[in-house]
């Protein structure tokens, strides 16, 4: 499987994190693994350190789609995104060598500001308020308005990234296996004035978003792409749909994402 055989490693370079990955790296290369310094050459990318380290390494090598993903965290941690720590990497290297591994597919969802940049998203994008004044967003499904939201903000989650940022404010943890993508509020006001769903709903992966924010003062939301914010200087709309585009991750057998989900959380 020699097409296999590149690997590209995603971590910070820092001295002593370095030393502590030598084992790994002395043990990819005894199996004829071939370690390179630009991802573009690799066949597989793999990130060191967590959840964090697996989304920036796909966003830092641009969302891939003819390579494999994997995460590794450090001995004494687990993640959602990552089958592996630093005491079983060699199970990984077992796996692609032998074609024993399993191949997860995780969905990813494309926004659009203003009609005219574009980005991909793994884990959420987020858009909410930078100043002390609800955010005021007039929301469309499939070009049909569907609500006035006002609050602190929106949160557009794909399935693995519904156990973030999504849960943390009441949103529903969905099956990476359904390709569709999760919109949860942000402290929305609910009154005899205002009124919004008040609570999270599910969108198919045909249905297109659309958030056109109300210029009324609050014309620079932060935007989030999963752990970045996102530089625009005045957000007037954001299109969300799913992606055509699917991370692919190694896994280990046995090791479904509801194993990790009971693991991490319960």
């Amino acid at each position: 499987m020699s097409y296999r055989r590149n690997i590209y490693f995603y971590y910070p370079h820092e001295k002593d994190l370095q030393d502590k990955l030598e084992p790994l790296f002395d043990l990819a290369e005894q199996n004829d693994f071939s370690i390179i310094d630009d991802p573009a050459d690799a066949n597989i990318i793999v990130s060191i350190g967590g959840d964090g380290a697996f989304l920036q390494a796909v966003r830092k090598t641009g969302f891939r789609q003819d390579c494999l993903y994997s995460g590794i965290t450090y001995s004494d941690e687990s993640g959602l995104y990552c089958d592996f720590n630093m005491d079983n990497f060699d199970e990984m290297l077992h796996s692609v060598i032998h074609e024993e591994m399993e191949v997860r597919r995780f969905p990813v969802i494309s926004a659009t500001i203003n009609g005219e940049t574009s980005f991909d998203c793994l884990n959420e994008l987020s858009i909410r308020s930078t100043i002390i004044k609800t955010i005021v967003i007039d929301v469309e499904i499939d070009d049909n308005k569907f609500e006035t939201f006002r609050g602190d903000g929106l949160i557009i989650a794909t399935p693995t990234g519904s156990t973030g940022y999504n849960k943390s404010i009441g949103g529903s943890i969905i099956d990476p296996r359904i390709p569709c993508f999760q919109v949860s509020e942000l402290a929305s006001l609910n009154n005899n004035r205002y009124r919004t769903l008040g609570s999270s709903f599910v969108l198919d992966k045909n249905r297109k978003l659309t958030l056109n924010v109300v210029q009324d003062g609050n014309n620079y939301p932060v935007v989030g792409m999963d752990n970045e914010a996102y530089p625009v200087r005045m957000v007037e709309s954001v299109t969300v749909t799913l992606s055509d585009k699917v991370i692919k991750t190694v896994k280990l057998k046995n090791n479904s994402y509801w194993d990790r989900v009971k693991r991490t959380f319960l």
